[in-house]
């Protein structure tokens, strides 16, 4: 949810392509990748933040590469058609293949890759968990 921007309701784009920005690793020792295309929801988001930071226990840091920027509309139920665009109903983050959607760091490596794992299935897509070589 940002704070301001400069259209309130936007069109649903295409998702295609590859995220060449945000693709490395940046601040972590491990990262869980995305490997489709797809929206990535703020229920969604939070619900992976949670899951990491419930396995960690207050241990090591976790970074979330990934900000839901993007207005989804919905219309009410029951409403006839025309009238308009329906009111925001949430927002979503575009996410591409090849995307850190989160980072773990100050932990184990054992403990990382369980703790994005349990992530991962937080998603909708297939995603994979990457890792630096120096660890």
């Amino acid at each position: 949810m940002p704070k301001r921007i400069k259209y309130r309701k936007t069109q649903r784009g295409r998702t295609k392509g590859k995220a060449y920005r945000g693709s490395s690793l940046f601040f972590g020792d491990c990262g869980l990748q995305a490997c489709e295309p797809t929206l990535v929801t703020t229920n969604q988001i939070e619900a992976g933040r949670v899951a990491i930071s419930h396995y960690l226990k207050s241990k090591g840091k976790i970074w979330i590469r990934m900000f839901p920027d993007k207005p989804i509309t919905k219309k009410p139920a029951e409403s006839r058609l025309g009238k308009g665009k329906g009111d925001v109903a949430t927002w979503a983050c575009v996410v591409l293949p090849g995307r850190i959607m989160f980072e773990v760091g100050g932990v184990p490596k054992e403990v990382a890759l369980e703790a994005l794992r349990l992530a991962s299935h937080k998603f909708s897509i297939k995603t994979k968990i990457i890792c630096r070589d120096v660890l």
